[in-house]
Formats: C-alpha cells, structure tokens, sequence
C-alpha cells in the first residue's frame, strides 16, 4: 500500500493569529535585544591587551611544547581518560534501571515521579557546579571529577532513554503482553531490542562529552587534565597550553570517528 504525500504546499498554523500583535512582539524583542546589548561595559582597554595575549597564545600553540611538562601532561590525560571511562560505565549502568523507572508507559506513577525527578535534578546542575561542590566535600583530585562526571551522565542517558522507551512501538509490547509475560520479560523483549541500538549510541557520544567536560572541571580541582592546563595558562605557558589543546582535540576526533563506526555497526 502506498503512502499518499500531499501535492501542494500549505501555510502551517499559527500561534499568534493577530498581526498587530506579531509584529508589537518582534519589535519588542529587538528593542530587548538592543537594550541588552547596551547594557555591556566592554573595556577597551582590556581587549586590546588580550588581543596582544591572544597574539601570543596562538604563537605557542603553533609552536606545542610537549616536553618541559610532559610529566604533568601525561599524568594529567591518564587522570582524565580513567575518569571519563569509569564515569561513563557507572554512569550508564546507573542510568538503565533511573530511564526506565521515567519512562510514562512501563513505570508506576510514584516510580515515575522519583525517576523524573532525580533526572531533572541532574540536568539541573551545570557539570562545573557540582566539581566545585564535590571539591569541597572530598577534595582535590580524580575522584571529585569521577562523582561530577557520572552525576551528568545520569541525567543525559535517563532523560535520553526513558524518551526512547515512551517513543517505542506499541504493537510489539502489547503483542508481548498478550503472552501473559511478566514485567521483566516485557522489558527484555519488547522494549530493550527496540531501545538498544540507541542506547549504545548515546553512551559512545556520553563519553566523548565526558572527557571534553573532564578538561573543564580540572580547571576547579576535579583532577584531569584541565589542571594542567589550567597551570600553563596561570604561568602563561602558552606552548605547553597549546600541547594540552592538540592533544584534548586529537582524543576528541579519535572517539568522534570511532564512535561514528561503532554507531553505523550497530544499527
């Protein structure tokens, strides 16, 4: 049976029927727009001395220095690397039963509600946020940035999957049903052949998140090696700062390739 497309073009709906009323809102939010823009104290002054900085950042990350702090660097990335991985594993290991429980048409409301809300309450909180929290509870190191990095990763995959899990076909649960299955047995049948492809997905692109925010929240002592740069940037090392950044943006490239043919095999 063919699926009939239509012929002509048609103006979609819209939200706001009154055109006077259209046009007072736009030109409200460039008038905003405007205003905000206004209220921006640049200072000179200092843009112009950061353009001198800026000139001599780029020189020394045209020139990398990967030797005078390569013992810094390395321990560093070492540092960052155990972190994303370990996070990522124990975060989506976390995230399974938490998406699950979010998911509307699998969960009972209560289970719904706390699942929900345990998401929100992760997504809430910026990932810096909660290294300086952590910082402050347990200190200095890899640790502190383990506990942040796994916390945002509940938040994406449970968020990611429990909308998965609603957005499954319902044809193939409720055959599973029929079966007179158990609640399990529909979770292993029905929804995790239909979810996984996409789960593993998501938990490939979460670990690339997590080593770029690893270099972030070493910047507030959460280990990993944002601290050293963190420390070339204070000493004004820039072609040590710039080895740092080549090397943070080379990981990053080989886990967007892998991760993109890791993603084609699965599907």
């Amino acid at each position: 049976m063919s699926t009939a497309y239509p012929t002509t073009w048609r103006k979609p709906p819209q939200m706001i029927h009154s055109r006077a009323l259209r046009i007072a809102l736009a030109l409200g939010a460039v008038v905003y727009l405007v205003l905000a823009i206004g209220t921006i104290e640049v200072n000179w002054a200092r843009v112009v001395a950061g353009m001198e900085r800026a000139q001599r950042f780029v020189a020394g990350f045209l020139q990398p220095d990967f030797t005078t702090r390569w013992r810094d660097i390395s321990n560093g990335l070492m540092e960052s690397l155990t972190m994303t991985f370990t996070s990522t594993v124990v975060g989506v290991a976390i995230s399974i039963p938490i998406g699950v429980g979010a998911a509307r048409n699998v969960a009972p409301r209560a289970v719904y509600l706390v699942c929900r809300a345990i998401i929100a309450t992760s997504r809430a909180l910026q990932e810096i946020i909660v290294a300086i929290f952590f910082v402050a509870l347990f200190g200095f190191g890899a640790f502190a940035g383990f506990l942040t990095l796994t916390f945002a990763t509940i938040g994406f995959i449970g968020k990611l999957l429990a909308e998965d899990i609603e957005d499954i076909d319902e044809a193939q649960a409720e055959a599973i049903r029929a079966t007179g299955a158990s609640w399990l047995q529909l979770i292993n049948y029905a929804i995790q052949p239909q979810v996984m492809p996409r789960l593993i997905g998501l938990s490939l692109y979460r670990l690339d998140i997590n080593f770029r925010e690893s270099a972030v929240i070493g910047i507030v002592g959460a280990g990993g090696i944002g601290a050293a740069l963190n420390t070339s940037l204070s000493r004004y090392e820039y072609s040590s700062a710039g080895a740092i950044l080549l090397i943070i943006i080379a990981i990053v490239m080989m886990a967007e390739y892998s991760s993109g043919y890791l993603r084609k095999w699965v599907k």
